[in-house]
């Protein structure tokens, strides 16, 4: 039996505001683009012309209306951009942080049957998996810890790398992982308890960033990665990878965003 899809909140609640209408697209554009647009997280492209439109509505910030559009046309598909679609605007945009949680609660649990339904579904186990690391970062790390979430977190991840090698955002997400576990319980606990080690973190990072060079999240989530392990003997590394990351011209409205946190880690 497929998940049960919750309707989304009214579409006002739901765009990225300081990027919405930069980034015309329709589904011409979505398919001439989506090798680049998806270089981050492999997906094969839109089957219909709908499904081509929806994702034109998610890749210019009408997030809402892209959720929408995903719950109405159902299928893997439409769960796919559905899950999507709510867990951008959950982690970049929602202010509110109970209504955050609870729509990453949504995406991790939809995503998490989606892949129970189909095991090479890895699409959906990302999603599942970034819901659960987004939750964690947003509840406390060392809280996630204590709950046993970050054994699943980690085998979820490697899961992903597994099953797709060239899944340059999983590589991330398991870099950030090992450099958050580190940054809470020191590197030896860390080292001894969870299986996560300092290098590995880095090898993660410079692998995703071979797969995905023009990553503006990869090189902000490395800069954090960096000041975690190394503190201030990092700084100049960091910088110019805030720098680099706000560099990147974006092509959506999710780069877009990116783009923005690059900026603000910058004038931290």
């Amino acid at each position: 039996m497929p998940p049960v899809l919750r309707t989304p909140p009214p579409p006002e609640h739901w765009a990225a505001p300081d990027c919405l209408g930069r980034f015309p697209f329709d589904a011409a554009r979505v398919r001439a683009d989506w090798n680049q647009l998806h270089a981050g997280q492999p997906l094969p492209l839109p089957e219909t012309d709908e499904l081509a439109t929806a994702w034109a509505l998610y890749h210019a910030g009408d997030f809402a209306a892209a959720a929408q559009a995903g719950h109405r046309i159902g299928g893997a598909g439409g769960a796919a951009l559905a899950d999507q679609a709510t867990a951008i605007y959950a982690n970049y945009v929602e202010p509110d942080d109970e209504r955050r949680l609870a729509l990453l609660r949504q995406v991790g649990e939809r995503a998490l049957a989606r892949h129970a339904a189909d095991p090479g579904d890895v699409h959906a186990l990302y999603w599942h998996a970034y819901a659960l690391g987004r939750h964690a970062q947003a509840v406390s790390v060392a809280r996630a810890l204590a709950q046993g979430l970050g054994g699943r977190l980690k085998d979820t991840l490697e899961q992903i790398i597994e099953q797709q090698p060239s899944h340059a955002d999983a590589h991330f997400a398991l870099g950030a992982f090992h450099a958050e576990v580190i940054d809470k319980v020191g590197e030896l606990v860390a080292r001894m308890t969870y299986g996560v080690r300092a290098e590995r973190a880095i090898e993660l990072f410079e692998r995703g960033l071979a797969l995905h060079p023009d990553s503006a999240t990869g090189r902000v989530e490395y800069a954090r990665a960096l000041m975690a392990l190394r503190g201030d003997a990092a700084s100049a590394q960091v910088q110019q990878l805030y720098e680099a990351a706000a560099a990147i011209e974006p092509m959506d409205a999710r780069q877009c965003l990116d783009r923005e946190v690059a900026l603000a880690c910058m004038a931290d």
